[in-house]
């Protein structure tokens, strides 16, 4: 419902924005974008339904993932299965909350180069958005194992070029690298076992590609509405769960005594931005 909301107000956005162009023109051989400008954009990120997603295990400790959990008595000790989001309680039946769609702010600077009514330039961005993205799996002792992860910070720089129809509305297309601080996390039910991770922070490299509309307002202001889609690599983060105070014939210690290792089985921090934007040009 949020995101449907969300989506119509763009579209609605877009279609105000779109309606000044035919605005006034600019004087004649007036650039209005071009040059550097500062700025800053507010929104919402949105995840995608990460369907199919799932914990993965290293049983041996090999380094190599996608080893079955058994029990002593040769059957999956995780076939309640997982769920593409986090833990209610122990067991499936309880249900799963979904992964948090949440808001976004940055602070950005750039700068462009017009060319008649066509114009090329370079932005860079810093700031957050505050999705959350889970996996549970379950297994039949009965107890839950949810990871989360999401951002301390994130930036990118991107190129964009465009058309600035009427001289005053900018279409444009952008893309280009991304970097971010990840936060992971690990939660469970399970008190016998004991679970360790290393790096539950880590530094990740990604991109983000998408594109909006730009109308200029003043000489040296302008509003906008941006899309873009971030796509992050998030494989660092591993959990071993090691003996505890469990027995010699718990699940995780069968395969090797010091334990199992465990990761989500989607390496990428995904998720889609719609956001507002402002610039104050130089």
């Amino acid at each position: 419902m949020r995101q449907r909301t969300l989506i119509r107000a763009a579209i609605g956005m877009t279609a105000m924005l779109a309606a000044v162009p035919a605005l006034a023109q600019t004087a004649d051989g007036e650039k209005r974008f071009d040059g550097p400008y500062v700025g800053g954009s507010f929104g919402l990120s949105m995840q995608g339904n990460d369907v199919g997603e799932s914990v993965v295990f290293d049983r041996d400790l090999d380094g190599n993932y996608g080893d079955i959990v058994s029990t002593a008595g040769g059957t999956n000790a995780f076939s309640p299965g997982f769920c593409n989001g986090g833990a209610r309680g122990a067991t499936p039946a309880g249900g799963c909350f979904n992964d948090k769609d949440e808001i976004e702010y940055s602070a950005r600077a750039g700068w462009d180069a017009q060319m008649g009514n066509f114009v090329v330039g370079v932005v860079g961005e810093f700031g957050k958005s505050q999705a959350k993205d889970y996996v549970t799996g379950y297994s039949t002792t009965p107890a839950f194992y949810q990871f989360g992860r999401s951002f301390d910070w994130n930036a990118s720089i991107r190129g964009r070029a465009g058309y600035a129809a009427g001289g005053k509305t900018l279409f444009y297309a952008a893309g280009g690298p991304a970097y971010a601080r990840i936060n992971n996390s690990f939660t469970t039910s399970n008190g016998a076992n004991a679970f360790t991770s290393e790096e539950a922070k880590h530094n990740s490299w990604g991109y983000t590609v998408g594109g909006g509309i730009e109308q200029s307002v003043t000489r040296n202001i302008s509003l906008g509405l941006e899309y873009m889609y971030n796509n992050y690599q998030d494989d660092d983060y591993v959990v071993r769960a090691g003996p505890g105070t469990a027995p010699a014939t718990n699940p995780f210690l069968l395969g090797s005594a010091s334990g199992t290792d465990m990761r989500r089985s989607d390496d990428n921090f995904r998720f889609h931005s719609v956001r507002a934007t402002a610039a104050f040009r130089f």
